[in-house]
């Protein structure tokens, strides 16, 4: 583990450092905003109180660094923000709708691949791997060669696919290469449902049994992307790297 000389553990706020500083060189972005999740069950919790369930405590380590994440944003210049009820996901996705509504092209830097149903024309995804500066964007085109399918499928895909890592049940059996076929000859998950007899005897049945669980984990993984996220915009600041900023990030 990193520290400081009091012992204090560094190594996620310099893998969040680097992070920024990469996406700092590489996107030369306008304005930032960061968006966290607020304390709290959201709206998806009251569709299935079981959501993300199985996630494990956050370790000591990580929760000790955590509080000094939103001031280290703050003193690159970004704009932090959080909204009770809501995921980070639906702030990111209801700005980036209205950036994108308003002519600004936008870049997602994000490790959830939910975030992909938002890609389009003026919205791509920079999306961490493993590493802490592993990234790869992702524009309309990038997604469609990576799942077979279009942005706009993607939350169709989920429904089938699931996600474990937020507790969220697929279709068992199904996996990313079955989906990508299935939808590319169907259209949607609806479609697929409705055409579940005409599918192998052991997919037929796991789609008629699991068609409920499918279309719900379609519902909890879709993004909200009209929350009352009160920030404006037109209120971020733009980006400047002067004398002062530097102070505050040393």
């Amino acid at each position: 583990t990193i520290a400081t000389d009091k012992g204090l553990p560094t190594n996620a706020l310099y893998g969040l450092a680097a992070m920024m500083v990469k996406m700092l060189s590489e996107t030369r972005p306008g304005r930032v905003v960061v968006a966290w999740d607020a304390p709290g069950p959201t709206f998806r919790h009251e569709i299935d109180p079981e959501y993300k369930g199985t996630r494990s405590a956050t370790p000591d380590l990580f929760r000790e660094q955590s509080v000094y994440f939103q001031p280290l944003m703050s003193a690159f210049g970004f704009v932090n923000t959080e909204l009770p009820g809501y995921e980070a996901d639906d702030i990111i996705g209801t700005l980036a709708r209205r950036a994108s509504e308003a002519g600004e092209p936008v870049i997602i830097l994000t490790g959830d691949r939910d975030a992909f149903q938002l890609v389009d024309d003026r919205v791509s995804v920079m999306a961490t791997g493993r590493g802490v500066t592993d990234t790869t964007l992702y524009t309309p085109d990038a997604v469609r060669e990576r799942y077979k399918i279009g942005p706009e499928l993607m939350v169709d895909f989920r429904g089938m696919v699931g996600d474990p890592s937020d507790n969220l049940k697929g279709v068992p059996g199904i996996g990313e290469k079955g989906a990508a076929t299935l939808l590319q000859k169907y259209g949607s998950l609806d479609e697929i449902l409705a055409h579940a007899e005409e599918q192998t005897p052991k997919r037929r049945e796991s789609l008629i049994e699991h068609a409920d669980t499918a279309r719900q984990t379609r519902e909890m993984a879709r993004i909200d992307t009209d929350a009352p996220v009160a920030i404006d915009l037109d209120d971020v600041p733009p980006l400047d790297f002067g004398p002062e900023r530097m102070d505050a990030l040393r």
